[in-house]
């Protein structure tokens, strides 16, 4: 059995949910290496990652480098004398830090490998209406999520699965699989297998204003998808007109009817019961919208 030195990185809340799992299952955290605090809100004050907040909770070894490149910092971190590092919802990582361990570097990544490679797995899954998703663990190298695979766990998509949901599910089920990637490198028993490449391969670029607005000329049901993939964070969004004033509303949730009509598309139908924007093939109903300054109406 290897005595495992661990470095851990990460940034949001999906990292700190493994963190904890490893802390709570006792596994030897030698550091943890998370973004530099940046300033937010409207105060702009300094706000600290989940992942140092968490660290720091449980005095925790803790480094928050502003280039990764920098001697000073890699100097630091060959003195932790880690020998395994865990990588979940961080930065690309430079050569001379992913290198460095003599067991490897690996990573959590939140869809079945090699699909839905980039930032925003979890939200282009429910985007395109898979079926299905998953968590793999993976040996970094030069190259963004394109190393040999260790473990995956496959996940089913329901059909009311937001970005937010389905966040929590993969988080847990993630957790537990970076558990048993750490016991199969400490027993020396993990099997790392080259991604297969496929033709049909599906991104999951990085979430922007452009790819987060509602085209409402697509079919409802892509429409519903995108809304549902963007819920909580950083929501679906359009512009508003009325009365001649333009408004940004984000739309958090919705149903939708597929149905014959009339109307022009992007067209508002409300009563007072329901509000119902008309698309192509059918009507959305709006469940929840928030307009600027406001809190969300339902």
């Amino acid at each position: 059995m290897r005595n495992l030195r661990i470095v851990f990185m990460g940034t949001p809340d999906f990292a700190v949910g493994v963190l904890q799992k490893l802390v709570e299952e006792r596994i030897n955290i030698v550091g943890v290496i998370t973004s530099p605090d940046k300033p937010a809100g409207r105060g702009k004050k300094l706000r600290q990652s989940a992942v140092k907040q968490y660290a720091l909770s449980k005095g925790l070894h803790l480094l928050q480098p502003t280039n990764l490149k920098d001697q000073t910092f890699l100097e630091e971190l060959k003195t932790i004398n880690a020998n395994l590092q865990i990588v979940v919802a961080f930065r690309m990582l430079p050569e001379a830090v992913w290198k460095m361990p003599e067991y490897g570097t690996f990573n959590l990544h939140a869809s079945l490998l090699p699909q839905y490679r980039g930032a925003a797995p979890i939200n282009w899954a429910i985007i395109n209406k898979e079926e299905k998703t998953g968590v793999s663990t993976f040996f970094i190298d030069d190259k963004i999520d394109t190393g040999a695979i260790i473990l995956k766990e496959e996940v089913v998509i329901s059909e009311k699965e937001t970005a937010g949901t389905l966040h929590d599910i993969l988080m847990n089920i993630g957790s537990s699989l970076v558990i048993k990637t750490v016991n199969l490198i400490a027993e020396n028993k993990a099997v790392p297998k080259k991604q297969i490449q496929q033709i049909d391969l599906k991104d999951a670029p990085k979430l922007t204003k452009e790819n987060t607005k509602i085209d409402w000329t697509k079919p409802v049901e892509d429409i519903q998808a995108l809304i549902r993939g963007l819920n909580p964070y950083p929501a679906a969004w359009s512009y508003l007109y009325n009365n001649k004033v333009e408004s940004k509303v984000k739309i958090y949730d919705c149903d939708y009817k597929i149905e014959k009509h009339n109307f022009e598309v992007g067209k508002i139908i409300a009563s007072k019961k329901e509000l119902q924007i008309a698309v192509s093939n059918g009507y959305l109903i709006i469940n929840e919208i928030q307009i600027p300054g406001k809190r969300k109406w339902t």
